[in-house]
């Protein structure tokens, strides 16, 4: 059906439509705007069983994108206000010229060497990193050094004739070349028969071509590749098989599968590092396993035999993320099965050590991700409540509107107590100070709503405020406990890798599978936030796979280079 066209009517044009169609005196014009509305109806019946789409998505179907609402005026019990809205001017970050290259006919007086980009707030709320790159910046270049042929320090200038030449620090080039994700190297070994016996002589390979046909390096990238950027297998077959270097999707899973048996006992061990942490980030999402997927269906068909609506058994599947704070480190756990992320944690934490410190955990307010609270300090995300209000704007613009004024000056001092660093306790002052009179005033105001019966407590706005009330206590540990963390989006960030997979992939085959990806992902995140290689990492596993099984805890991300450089 043709896609309906822009409707505006009114109530009473609306009526007076509905008594022309029952006098039967249409117009052209009527029968055309009925045309219309019943093309709508069917636009909203597809989008509604053919997507998953929420009310605001359905709003903006329908009526398009509302403009945003005036400034509410002050209320006396209103939560205060900033004086004005700010707003961050778009502007370009310097950009450092690239290193001159110095012919040797006409040398310059001081050749300019390109510094590393700094890692400095952007201007402009451009993310650094964005403009050019420093030469020190490419730490994975290969370093090829070039050498004057005729000229060499201490001679005489060739252009003056007066001055001595002089060694200066070297200028930097970089040139970036592209090829396959895999490559082959194909050896043509000599062979020679004797005409006496049919002995036949192979000429032998050289030292560096190994004795797998798959190097560690390759492995290494196959595991990247699939975990880290999310490609799937049958999309990585095709392109290897477009530049003339054909590598199988099972292939692939085989030698993924080598990775995996080398870094398994290294995952049990950042496991019993993560369950002593004091800062504990949870949050799960749904996944598919396809061996479970078929379990399911057969717990299905054993409930209808047996004349019930649904089965007892547990269908549900999960992929659990905790992002663990110890000490300095920061480690990144995966769990996919049947388990959710309330019930991970409790098995973490049956590791803990007896006598330590209750760990703070953050998430939202699910109760899947609930365990014994009685053993932790439950911080809630600040973020989520304040999405409920988001959502709810175009409908309740003012109320909304205080809400999240209120909010956004709270995590604005968030931020400037990150850029400052600030120590937990220098921060949990900081925010006592400047937060707090903003935090009780929107409790009192949100108090009031409801008290004098100005919002509906059964309206979506009426739930929003109801969920930040009754959860208050946990939304604001920021404002009581040192070091506690003011949203999820820590763990939320850590869980796109597993979501990019499912996106690209949309399942594992077996929990088999799932687990595999469970502990290199885990390896690769954790890698990223301790600032180390991951390629290299995944390399050094496999080239010392028996000492790596034998010592796990000296193969850690932060501590495999000098066990690699170790006797």
């Amino acid at each position: 059906m043709k896609q309906a066209e822009d409707i505006e009517l009114s109530s009473s044009e609306g009526e007076a439509l509905i008594e022309r169609i029952e006098g039967e005196c249409w117009t052209a014009e009527d029968r055309h705007l009925v045309v219309q509305i019943i093309r709508l109806y069917f636009g909203v019946i597809f989008a509604l069983q053919e997507a998953k789409i929420t009310v605001k998505r359905l709003r903006h179907l329908l009526f398009g994108k509302s403009p945003k609402p005036f400034p509410a005026p002050e209320d006396a019990d209103a939560p205060s206000q900033p004086d004005g809205d700010s707003q961050e001017t778009s502007a370009s970050d310097p950009v450092e010229p690239d290193a001159h290259e110095t012919p040797a006919s006409a040398p310059e007086s001081e050749p300019t060497e390109v510094e590393p980009a700094t890692p400095s707030k952007p201007k402009g709320g451009h993310r650094p990193g964005t403009g050019r790159l420093g030469a020190n910046v490419y730490e994975g270049a290969e370093r090829v050094e070039c050498r004057h042929d005729d000229l060499a320090a201490g001679q005489r200038c060739p252009r003056c004739g007066q001055g001595n030449l002089y060694e200066l620090p070297p200028g930097k080039t970089i040139r970036i070349h592209g090829h396959a994700l895999l490559s082959a190297l194909r050896y043509d070994r000599q062979r020679l028969r004797c005409s006496a016996c049919g002995q036949v002589f192979t000429a032998p390979l050289p030292p560096e071509a190994g004795q797998e046909k798959y190097s560690p390096q390759a492995r290494a990238a196959l595991a990247v590749s699939r975990y880290h950027l999310g490609l799937p297998f049958y999309r990585l077959q095709g392109y290897q098989v477009m530049l003339g270097v054909p590598v199988p999707d099972a292939t692939q899973w085989q030698q993924i599968e080598k990775v995996g048996d080398c870094c398994y006992k290294v995952f049990a061990h950042p496991e019993t590092l993560a369950a002593q942490g004091e800062l504990i980030n949870q949050d799960d999402t749904w996944v598919r396993i396809q061996s479970l997927m078929a379990q399911n269906r057969q717990y299905q068909a054993q409930a209808e035999a047996l004349g019930l609506a649904r089965s007892p058994e547990r269908t549900g599947m999960f992929t659990t993320a905790l992002v663990v704070k110890v000490g300095e480190r920061t480690l990144c756990l995966y769990y996919s099965g049947r388990a959710h992320a309330g019930e991970n944690l409790e098995a973490l934490l049956r590791q803990r050590q007896a006598g330590l410190e209750k760990p703070l955990v953050m998430s939202d307010a699910l109760s899947r991700n609930e365990v014994d609270e009685t053993a932790v300090v439950r911080c809630h995300c600040l973020a989520h409540g304040r999405r409920q209000f988001s959502d709810l704007e175009e409908v309740f613009p003012i109320e909304c509107q205080r809400v999240m004024e209120a909010l956004k000056q709270v995590f604005d001092h968030e931020d400037e107590a990150r850029d400052q660093q600030m120590s937990p306790e220098a921060r949990l002052a900081y925010h006592q100070e400047m937060s707090r009179p903003i935090m009780d005033g929107l409790h009192t105001w949100l108090q009031n709503q409801m008290d004098d019966h100005r919002v509906d407590p059964n309206s979506a706005l009426g739930k929003a405020m109801t969920y930040m009330q009754n959860h208050w206590e946990t939304l604001t540990r920021f404002l009581s406990i040192p070091g506690a963390p003011l949203d999820n989006n820590w763990v939320e960030r850590a869980l796109k890798l597993f979501i990019r997979q499912r996106k690209n992939s949309l399942f594992f085959r077996t929990e088999h599978s799932a687990y595999i990806a469970s502990v290199i992902t885990s390896l690769i995140a954790t890698c990223l936030y301790a600032g180390v290689n991951a390629l290299d990492y995944l390399v050094a596993l496999q080239e010392h796979r028996a000492e790596v099984h034998a010592d796990p805890a000296a193969w850690l991300p932060w501590t495999y280079s000098s066990s690699r450089a170790g006797p």
